[in-house]
């Protein structure tokens, strides 16, 4: 009995089964390591154990002690002896300090927000969330445009904007209702019809928010102007900011808001990505 001889490919050795692709390890892991503990510290309420730093982060409980003592003497943490906790130190403070005095977001926001009223005509600005308020940080104004009350540094009750609506949509439920705990958080300024006035009725706006992918404004601020608005966010999707373009509504016909809207989008998608460095899908 004679066997066949095998061809090359036969002979060749079997390949080993696909696997998914993993990410790659980090070229400077105590870097890495440092900035995530950091993170968590600025997430958490008050201190924690090193014990539950290094659990949550799957570190070796070595690493951890070794990687606080040496932000402990640079003053990114604080240790509690009688706690035996770490929390944020005084360099951490000073960083978030150097970061509103630098003010990158509106640096990085107001050429976005005067190319996008180049194009549309319209004025924009560019908001953050400040507790129920919205606090405008950038205001780029259309030439021959009325001034708007959404100037830099005026705060507004977020439930009224459509920059508060863009950013609570983008909140947890749950948050949202805590801000909004009962009738008493709501304020009205103008007399428009059907206000919002109660939870369940901003609940219901935010749920068409988030169904369209923008927020909008009926003379809720100003008699007279209507506003469209989207969310900035996060790598995580969590909403920083809003960018929003402000107009007299009998200027811009109800047809031509979604058009509005998708300008208004891919400018606050911009934002997001200068921000955070990432590419939208």
């Amino acid at each position: 009995m004679t066997i066949p001889e095998r061809t090359p490919a036969e002979n060749a050795p079997a390949r080993p089964a696909a696997t998914l692709p993993t990410r790659a390890p980090s070229k400077v892991p105590a870097a890495e390591n440092t900035l995530r503990i950091l993170k968590l510290l600025s997430s958490k309420r008050g201190p924690l154990a090193a014990s539950t730093i290094a659990t949550t982060l799957e570190l070796p409980r070595s690493s951890v002690y070794h990687l606080l003592g040496v932000m402990e003497q640079s003053g990114f943490v604080m240790h509690l002896h009688e706690e035996q906790r770490y929390g944020l130190g005084v360099a951490a403070f000073e960083l978030s300090s150097a970061y509103s005095r630098q003010e990158p977001l509106s640096r990085l926001g107001r050429p976005l927000l005067a190319t996008l009223v180049d194009k549309i005509g319209e004025s924009a600005h560019l908001a953050v969330l400040h507790g129920r308020d919205v606090l405008y940080i950038v205001e780029e104004r259309a030439k021959n445009r009325p001034s708007l009350v959404t100037d830099v540094g005026v705060r507004l009750p977020s439930h009224l904007t459509a920059s508060g609506r863009a950013i609570l949509a983008a909140l947890p439920k749950s948050q949202v209702r805590a801000l909004y705990p009962n009738t008493a958080a709501f304020s009205s300024r103008t007399d428009v019809p059907d206000p919002i006035g109660k939870y369940s009725t901003l609940s219901s706006h935010l749920d068409q928010v988030r169904i369209r992918g923008y927020s909008t404004e009926h003379g809720e601020v100003t008699d007279g102007f209507g506003s469209v608005a989207a969310a900035v966010t996060d790598h995580l999707g969590w909403p920083v900011a809003a960018v929003a373009v402000t107009f007299l509504e009998e200027k811009v016909p109800a047809e031509k808001w979604p058009d509005l809207a998708q300008r208004v989008q891919k400018a606050a998608k911009e934002l997001s990505v200068r921000i955070y460095g990432r590419r939208e899908g």
